[in-house]
């Protein structure tokens, strides 16, 4: 009855602000409810921290790990999200259809360990903020819309390249075409001039033996 009403109690207080944090008493799953409508982004940013005897304040873990679990209650508890990420990180995941998800975050590699407020009321060891980003697909964050942003700056400046390529291509493919022009006017140039000689020599040879044969016509006559 009392983890029903603390889910509750979580629903509402998520369904009021888009930042919340509660306590876990070590590696105990803490489950809460959320109704998304179909088609519905959510996007979380998480970060837990360990409760330390010794500075009396909860301080970062490297060691501890989140297993975090998102299932459709309306579909038999289908799982749509099964993560284990670091203290720190961010999950995203998209409703198929609308109605009840259950989120579950879950301690690991931590001591079943217990930690106190600054009025010394005991809570559990482990402090588990969550920020939670609910819209339409369309909605992306900020942060995220600066990754697209690099991505597609990165594909403009490929485009680009590609593009330079492309026109270095079509200008050796010139240079190649007018070389090729220029070495078939020069071979043609050449073959005519080879001909023209051919047929001069053809020429004269035949007018030298026109020339010596009338003149041993002549001679013997003579």
């Amino acid at each position: 009855m009392f983890a029903a009403l603390s889910c509750v109690l979580l629903t509402l207080l998520v369904s009021q602000a888009q930042a919340l944090y509660f306590y876990i008493d070590g590696p105990v799953q803490k489950c809460f409810f959320e109704d998304l409508p179909k088609d519905t982004m959510v996007v979380g940013h998480y970060k837990a921290t360990q409760w330390n005897e010794q500075s009396r304040t909860y301080v970062d873990n490297s060691e501890m790990g989140i297993f975090i679990t998102v299932d459709e209650v309306f579909d038999n508890d289908h799982r749509v999200v099964s993560n284990r990420g670091t203290s720190k990180g961010k999950f995203t995941f998209s409703a198929a259809d609308s109605g009840d998800h259950r989120l579950c975050f879950t301690p690991t590699n931590v001591p079943s360990t217990s930690g106190f407020l600054f009025s010394g009321s005991q809570v559990g060891g482990i402090k588990f903020e969550l920020d939670l980003a609910i819209g339409e697909t369309s909605n992306i964050e900020s942060s995220d819309k600066d990754k697209i942003q690099d991505v597609v700056q990165k594909v403009r400046d490929l485009n680009a390249r590609l593009q330079d390529v492309r026109r270095e291509q079509i200008h050796q493919r010139e240079r190649e075409a007018e070389f090729r022009d220029q070495s078939e006017s020069v071979n043609a140039k050449f073959v005519r001039w080879t001909v023209i000689q051919v047929v001069v020599l053809a020429v004269t040879c035949a007018w030298q033996l026109s020339y010596l044969r009338a003149f041993f016509i002549k001679q013997k006559l003579t």
